[in-house]
C-alpha cells in the first residue's frame, strides 16, 4: 500500500478537541511506562509531537525530578495541553511550547532524552526531525520514538479501523485511517534512523499489530 500524506498540523480547535476525546489510555499509558525505565531519576527530556501533553503528564506522575519540554506546532492542540497540565497540577515540571520538530530551537547535547508518539507519519519527510534529535541528544543520553505501521493492504487498514471500538465516531475513525495511509513501513523506518540519519545503537522493531518502535538505552 502506498504513503498517502496527511496534514502534517492539526491546528483548528475542533481537530484538537476531537483528538484530546479519543481513548488512548492504554497506549499512552504503555508509553509512559517503557519511557521511565530509560533514563535516571533527574533528566531533561524533549517530547517532540506532544499533542494535548497527556504522555508527559503520565511521565511526570512517576518521576517527579524530570523536566520536560513538551513541543508541538499545533497551537489548538497546546492550548488544550496548558489545560490538562494545570489539572494534573504539573506546570513546575511541563514546559509546552509552539516548536516545529525539524528546526529545534534548543542547543546541541542538550537533552538526557528525546521521545515522541506518533509525530513521524505526520512529517513528509522525517529525516530533519531525526537529524534535530541527534543534535540536541546528549552522547550517553537516550531516545525512545514510537509511531503506526502502514498496513500492507487497504483490507488490513480496513480491519484496523473497525477494531477501534464503537466509542469512535465517523470523524475520528477517519482520522485514525488517514494516520494509517500516512505511515510508515518498518523497512522505511529503519533506512530513515539508521541509514539517513545515522543514529546509532538504535533498536527499531514492531512493537504491536500496528505500532513500531525506536530506542536506545541511557549510556553509562
Amino acid at each position: 500500500m502506498e504513503r498517502v500524506l496527511e496534514p502534517e498540523v492539526m491546528d483548528t480547535p475542533e481537530e484538537a478537541r476531537e483528538y484530546d476525546a479519543m481513548d488512548f489510555t492504554e497506549v499512552n499509558t504503555a508509553f509512559a511506562q517503557e519511557v521511565i525505565t530509560l533514563a535516571p531519576t533527574t533528566a531533561k527530556v524533549l517530547d517532540a509531537g506532544t499533542g494535548t501533553a497527556r504522555i508527559p503528564i503520565l511521565i511526570c506522575q512517576e518521576r517527579p525530578q524530570w523536566q520536560i519540554t513538551a513541543i508541538d506546532l499545533a497551537e489548538s492542540m497546546l492550548q488544550l495541553g496548558i489545560k490538562n497540565v494545570e489539572q494534573a497540577g504539573l506546570q513546575e515540571q511541563i514546559t509546552l511550547e509552539a516548536v516545529d520538530a525539524k528546526q529545534l530551537p534548543y542547543g546541541d547535547r542538550y537533552f538526557d532524552l528525546v521521545i515522541s508518539n506518533s509525530l513521524i507519519h505526520h512529517l513528509p519527510d522525517p529525516l530533519p526531525f531525526l537529524k534535530e534529535l541527534k543534535r540536541v541528544l546528549k552522547p550517553n543520553g537516550a531516545i525512545f520514538l514510537r509511531d503506526l505501521l502502514r498496513p500492507e493492504t487497504e483490507a488490513i487498514a480496513n480491519r484496523f479501523v473497525e477494531e477501534i471500538g464503537t466509542e469512535y465516531d465517523e470523524h475520528q475513525k477517519k482520522l485514525f485511517r488517514d494516520s494509517l495511509y500516512a505511515a510508515f513501513t518498518l523497512d522505511e523506518v529503519k533506512q530513515l534512523i539508521i541509514d539517513a540519519a545515522s543514529l546509532e545503537g538504535v533498536q527499531i522493531y514492531q512493537s504491536s499489530d500496528r505500532h513500531w518502535t525506536a530506542k536506545t538505552e541511557l549510556k553509562a
